[in-house]
């Protein structure tokens, strides 16, 4: 009699331990799916959103460089080789307008593929409407480059990325 109570038991805890096992991957399922439909829908609602808005000019690079949109702030980074480094040209500007931002302090930490990294300080140029300067260096290979403007105390960070 003990010996049947004992199996009734144990077949009844290995019953439950099979349904749990098999909820618990619908759940995961059903999380994983859920999750995948709301990123998705939000790429969606974001890009019906820039339409709407007629933005979606705005997010597109105006002078062939990277573009990175940072709240209210437009930044786009044109890197150009040159015989002794890499020529930078940033453009800071309000996203709504693209106005240009003419008294912001802007620098950059650089990282070179070989992994030395580098600080350097952009200095506005009034006639291009843009921030420049100079990275001195000839490695080639993928560049890492983190931007930070202050705007009258406001902090706008930018990172990019580009190889020469």
């Amino acid at each position: 009699m003990k010996l049947l109570q004992f199996g009734a038991i144990a077949l009844g805890s290995v019953g439950m331990l099979v349904l749990g096992a098999f909820s618990h991957s619908d759940r995961a399922t059903s999380y994983a799916s859920s999750s995948n439909t709301k990123a998705a829908e939000i790429v969606v609602a974001k890009n019906e959103l820039v339409e709407k808005a007629g933005t979606s000019k705005d997010s597109k690079s105006k002078k062939g460089g990277q573009v990175v949109e940072a709240g209210a702030y437009h930044l786009e980074l044109v890197p150009e080789k040159e015989a002794n480094g890499t020529h930078l040209d940033l453009y800071l500007q309000r996203g709504d307008n693209h106005e240009a931002i003419p008294n912001a302090k802007v620098t950059a930490q650089v990282q070179s593929p070989d992994g030395t990294q580098k600080n350097l300080n952009f200095k506005y140029d009034p006639s291009g409407k843009h921030y420049t300067t100079l990275l001195p260096g000839k490695a080639t290979g993928q560049y890492q480059m983190k931007v930070t403007a202050d705007i009258k105390g406001e902090k706008v960070n930018g990172r990019f990325s580009f190889k020469q």
